[in-house]
């Protein structure tokens, strides 16, 4: 008799081949299954470091600020340095008097002030008084503190591509006001276009005015550099103590206005 190839001689032998047959399906079917997970683990951990990734790239991203009450200034004053409490100008050299070196450098800086002209208030007072406009060929416009707008709302205009310096006069009085530091932020139809740090320094009470001149700058130029601007400028010390924070605009023509 002539069994045909493959087929099964007999019933006892079909159910060892399937189920011998089912093991073989169903490992495979498993190994698929495992060979499934394993690729969707990779694709989600290769996603998760492209989303860190990502995430790590906007999180060094600036932003300009679109509100002109808003920037980073105030993170200036959240990091202010606590030196604890004031002590009057008087009180300060008569406690420093057994330590000469500091003693010597506080007389040095005091200058000839007059200590019964301090009084006995510890907290320093820093009064900006004006700034100036210094350009080349034209005469210093000194702006009084605090600004007063043009009928257009403008605290006062430039000629785009000009260049200038701002100088700021100021009062310090009762105290040393330590680490004073001027901030100007400028924003452009809502985008935050100059943001200007100086440390001025420490300086004494006295009766004169200080005059502190940055360094010179230019103003842009060109269709979309012209047109109107807001700023907030400020002053504060080591302390946090604010002592101007004044918010305007101003403007950059094409030409200089005319003087009346």
């Amino acid at each position: 008799m002539s069994v045909a190839l493959g087929a099964p001689s007999g019933s006892k032998d079909i159910a060892p081949a399937t189920q011998e047959m089912e093991k073989e399906d169903n490992k495979d079917k498993k190994q698929e299954e495992e060979e499934e997970e394993e690729e969707v683990e990779r694709e989600s951990e290769t996603n998760g470091d492209a989303d860190e990734k990502l995430s790590r790239k906007y999180s060094c991203t600036s932003v300009g600020s679109t509100d002109i009450n808003d920037d980073d200034d105030d993170d200036d004053e959240k990091r202010a340095v606590q030196l604890g409490p004031q002590v009057p100008l008087k009180e300060q050299l008569e406690m420093d008097k057994d330590d000469e070196s500091l003693r010597r450098w506080k007389e040095q800086l005091l200058g000839s002030v007059d200590l019964n002209d301090v009084g006995e208030n510890p907290d320093p007072e820093v009064k900006i008084l004006d700034l100036t406009i210094l350009t080349p060929d034209r005469p210093d416009v000194v702006l009084p503190i605090p600004f007063v707008p043009d009928a257009k709302g403008y605290a006062f205009a430039l000629k785009e591509e000009s260049r200038y310096r701002l100088k700021f006069s100021f009062i310090v009085s009762n105290n040393i006001v330590s680490g004073l530091r001027y901030t100007n932020t400028v924003w452009k139809t809502g985008v935050r276009v100059e943001n200007t740090k100086v440390m001025l320094g420490t300086f004494s009470p006295q009766k004169e005015p200080y005059t502190y001149e940055l360094d010179e700058e230019t103003t842009p130029s060109g269709m979309f550099a012209r047109g109107s601007y807001s700023a907030r400028t400020k002053f504060m010390d080591d302390d946090g103590k604010v002592y101007l924070d004044m918010s305007y605009y101003f403007e950059i023509r094409k030409d200089w206005p005319t003087t009346s």
